[in-house]
């Protein structure tokens, strides 16, 4: 096998309608349902697909459990501007800027907290020389 790239992930929150909420205006993602009413969260060319603790969709993980996910996602815009939008939106920043290092290369972070307490990083890359 040769992996092209992640087409979705699954979530599993304690409250779907909260956590489209949260990543529709803090991330900028865009809430979209499929199947029988299921719920995902759109960006770029990935979705998060979101299952109810409780009421998962089969096949599942083995033990899926809220708050387990630590999930880094590249913005285009500047960090800086990434900060000031989660002041806005009242969302703690736990950590950073810091420098961290990505899939492709060096990369610059913030991190926060979604409404199931997974960790959340935001990130652009830096300029290799």
């Amino acid at each position: 096998m040769n992996m092209d790239r992640l087409d979705h992930l699954v979530l599993t929150v304690t409250n779907i309608e909260m956590t489209c909420e949260f990543y529709q205006r803090v991330m900028g993602m865009q809430v979209m349902t499929f199947g029988e009413n299921r719920k995902a969260l759109a960006f770029g060319q990935q979705k998060i697909n979101l299952h109810q603790v409780g009421l998962e969709f089969e096949p599942k993980a083995h033990r899926p459990t809220p708050a387990s996910a630590d999930l880094c996602f590249i913005t285009l815009i500047p960090l800086t501007e990434v900060i000031e939008h989660l002041r806005r939106c009242d969302v703690e920043i736990i950590e950073g800027p810091v420098q961290r290092s990505g899939a492709l290369g060096p990369i610059l972070s913030v991190y926060f907290r979604d409404p199931d307490l997974n960790l959340i990083e935001v990130s652009n890359y830096l300029a290799q020389e």
